[in-house]
């Protein structure tokens, strides 16, 4: 079983996300479904294994909190662009989530993840692309800004490949406190 550990986005963001796509072409758009914030890629889980994981997430006590996505921007290798992403505003308490999911996966003895949390929402993928298209795509949706939406759990998801590339399926979902009002 093929896990990771994500925040799913209201179906009003990913609306707005969806309305970012055309217009770069070779671009292979992720499907409204499957837009998502990944916290942590496990991989390959054994047959049991699953419930470790169940458990360690289970047992994670944090609040609920509010994120904003601004900009675009591209990743990059040897020259050409392999995905366009959209930005999440820096937020502390999403920091704190993903590195406190990062200690739950590590003390079930899963290997620490060796790549810098950089918070975003894949939006297509592409074989090859050139720069100067890119670019130009990022620079007309520049200033592309959505949110305040509130975070109020997030999820343990199963990706599979099936017709038509990659499904991912919400196995369990944790949710966030929600702050205690000030009296």
């Amino acid at each position: 079983m093929r896990l990771f550990v994500g925040i799913a986005l209201p179906e009003d963001i990913r609306d707005r996300l969806r309305s970012l796509s055309g217009g770069l072409p070779g671009a292979r758009w992720v499907s409204l479904e499957n837009l998502h914030l990944s916290l942590r890629f496990i991989g390959e889980v054994p047959g049991g294994d699953e419930r470790d994981i169940f458990e360690a997430l289970k047992a994670l006590d944090l609040p609920a909190f509010e994120l904003t996505l601004s900009g675009l921007g591209s990743f990059e290798r040897r020259g050409r662009v392999y995905a366009v992403w959209a930005g999440v505003e820096k937020s502390e308490p999403l920091s704190h989530l993903q590195a406190k999911v990062a200690v739950a996966l590590e003390r079930t003895g899963f290997e620490p993840e060796h790549r810098k949390f950089k918070p975003h929402i894949t939006l297509a993928r592409l074989k090859g692309g050139k720069v100067p298209e890119v670019a130009q795509y990022l620079q007309f949706h520049g200033s592309f800004a959505v949110g305040p939406f509130r975070v109020a759990h997030f999820t343990l998801f199963r990706s599979y490949l099936g017709n038509g590339g990659s499904h991912y399926e919400a196995l369990v979902e944790y949710p966030l406190k929600s702050p205690t009002p000030k009296l």
